[in-house]
């Protein structure tokens, strides 16, 4: 099992820190180094300049949502950063969610029809031919890019954890990514990958199982916990994680902290955040880096072939580049 490293989904790091401290994980071992997309800092830019300074390390997307672009504009951007990295690019998608959709003003229905069709234009455009697709969802004609492939295949993993969109991401791609899910949930998960595989003819075995794991090191668990408290809470108040949390055994939590953020508002939701929750979760508060190696061997056990890390910091805006430094430099 691989241990990657994500950086700034949270926005918190100031962009020039990130390169130095791709290059430090590269050297402690990390796998790949990922970034994610919401409306935090451009993914692509990080991604670009992590792979300018690294040699080993690979880079993803953590993920990039299928609605921020056209399927054309990241066949170009995956194969740049292909391209840039020497072959070391990791390409994860998602269908995205209502409230992206609304930020881009764009659609957000029948996300297996979807994806399915974006899928096939990004894969046709990146192998060099020229495209003429006309989808129920997403069209794209005479589209060819103006310069040769290298060839290489660039992993793509899709985003899931429902019964039809985890089946899809056994069938269609090289592997599922996983988040939010506790490793008995993981398990659920990983049947419908191993399902949509075999009904595919495709080897479940050569299938990668990614999930996150949030954590955070401080001196104490009341620190740590603080810190991944928000991450929590924005999870337990999304609609499109209710149900993944509810199925979890966590609907009456959730439901008490969004009648409390419609109450009072987010940080009276974070109030009721619980033991429970983070005994229950893929958030681990820890005081020492060899306690979150400790307890990500369960996900290790549900079926993940890797385990990305998002660390959240608890120290302040001039701090967190040093003590995300130091948590890659004791791992």
């Amino acid at each position: 099992m691989r241990i990657d490293i994500e950086f700034n989904s949270g926005a918190q790091l100031p962009m020039d820190a990130i390169p130095e401290l791709a290059r430090l994980a590269e050297e402690h071992g990390f796998g790949c180094a990922w970034g994610g997309e919401a409306n935090n800092k451009d993914p692509t830019v990080m991604l670009s300049a992590i792979a300018a300074v690294t040699r080993r390390l690979q880079v993803g997307s953590a993920v990039y949502h299928i609605l921020g672009r056209t399927p054309a504009t990241l066949a170009l951007q995956a194969a740049g950063l292909d391209e840039l990295s020497g072959g070391r690019f990791l390409l994860g998608l998602g269908v995205s969610n209502p409230t992206i959709a609304r930020w881009h003003g764009v659609p957000n229905d029948h996300p297996l029809g979807r994806v399915k069709e974006y899928l096939d234009i990004v894969r046709l455009a990146m192998s060099g031919e020229k495209l003429n697709f006309e989808g129920k969802y997403f069209s794209s004609q005479a589209f060819k890019m103006a310069f040769k492939p290298s060839g290489r295949k660039v992993p793509i993993y899709l985003a899931a954890f429902g019964p039809k969109m985890s089946r899809l991401a056994g069938a269609a791609t090289d592997g599922v990514m996983i988040n939010m899910a506790n490793p008995g949930e993981m398990r659920r998960i990983v049947e419908d990958v191993r399902q949509g595989a075999d009904e595919a003819g495709k080897n479940f075995k050569e299938l990668e199982i990614i999930c996150k794991i949030r954590c955070s090191v401080a001196k104490d668990y009341a620190t740590a916990r603080e810190a991944l408290s928000h991450a929590l809470t924005y999870y337990a108040l999304a609609d499109y994680y209710r149900v993944l949390l509810t199925r979890m055994g966590f609907g009456a939590e959730v439901e008490a902290m969004r009648a409390a953020w419609h109450s009072g508002g987010f940080h009276a939701a974070r109030a009721l955040v619980s033991d429970r929750l983070f005994a229950g979760l893929p958030l681990v508060p820890a005081t020492s880096v060899e306690e979150i190696k400790e307890k990500i061997e369960p996900y290790r056990d549900a079926g993940a072939t890797r385990i990305i890390l998002p660390y959240v910091a608890s120290s302040g805006e001039t701090e967190m580049v040093d003590e995300l430094r130091e948590f890659i430099n004791a791992w």
